[in-house]
């Protein structure tokens, strides 16, 4: 098992990408602890691992708050002695973001996602970083989007906080990597699987014209593959990037695009 015996901390586990990455991760040995805004939602995910054979908590943690989620990591190293990896996938659910013109967007709405994604990823990874330093040892993890990289419209402030989130992953990673932490990224493109990519259609569906299905053949034609990601592979990867077999990975987003984007 690539993560077995594993203490891994998953912030939004009851999204679709932190839930697949949980499961993943106690599919590979870890044992994980679940957190998010909602705990009835992480909860589901927490009893599917269990259920499976995986070893899981469930914890309500606002990702945005910082006593929250310094109170939270304090109390795992607490009862499990450290924390080897912290992956955050928290999202931001805001509909009214997407679908305006950047020129008729005002200010704080554009700012939103710039913000709460920035914060939440730096007040995780801070966490996790001040209780690795020490053992000098883990991974610190986040997931991002191909508007990092490549321009796209109607987005808002999205793309800005993706860019800004993998340039903290560059920094964090050039702090901490020499005290044997490895900071890593990951950017999938167009996962159908999703509630926030059918956000994203929902919103451009009107200025773009395409229903579901052919927003859905746009974005497999778009990859050298012909088809989208599935979760299933974003997961895997992420076990495995959070794996000892990654050493040799750190300060870089790994590029999950199908093609999509030329690195």
């Amino acid at each position: 098992m690539l993560l077995k015996d594993k203490i891994a901390v998953v912030y939004g586990a009851g999204g679709a990408v932190g839930g697949a990455v949980a499961r993943a991760f106690a599919a590979e040995g870890a044992v994980v602890l679940l957190t998010g805004r909602r705990l009835p939602t992480v909860e589901v995910v927490a009893k599917e691992i269990v259920v499976a054979g995986g070893s899981a908590e469930a914890a309500e943690v606002d990702a945005l708050d910082e006593q929250a989620v310094e109170a939270h990591l304090r109390s795992v190293v607490e009862r499990a002695g450290r924390v080897d990896v912290s992956f955050n996938a928290v999202g931001v659910p805001d509909r009214t973001i997407l679908g305006t013109p950047l020129a008729e967007l005002d200010v704080e709405t554009f700012l939103r996602p710039v913000t709460d994604y920035t914060r939440s990823y730096f007040l995780t990874a801070r966490a996790a970083a001040r209780r690795m330093l020490p053992q000098h040892s883990g991974v610190i993890m986040t997931v991002t989007a191909l508007p990092a990289r490549m321009g796209s419209a109607l987005n808002g402030g999205y793309g800005p906080a993706s860019a800004a989130k993998e340039a903290m992953t560059r920094d964090l990673s050039a702090e901490l990597a020499p005290q044997g932490i490895r900071v890593v990224g990951l950017r999938p493109h167009g996962l159908p699987e999703t509630a926030s990519l059918r956000a994203v259609h929902g919103a451009k569906a009107e200025a773009s014209g395409l229903s579901w299905e052919q927003f859905e053949q746009y974005l497999a034609a778009s990859s050298h593959t012909r088809r989208t990601m599935r979760l299933q592979e974003l997961a895997d990867v992420a076990a495995f990037m959070a794996s000892d077999r990654a050493s040799g990975m750190t300060g870089t987003s790994v590029n999950l695009s199908m093609g999509r984007l030329d690195d």
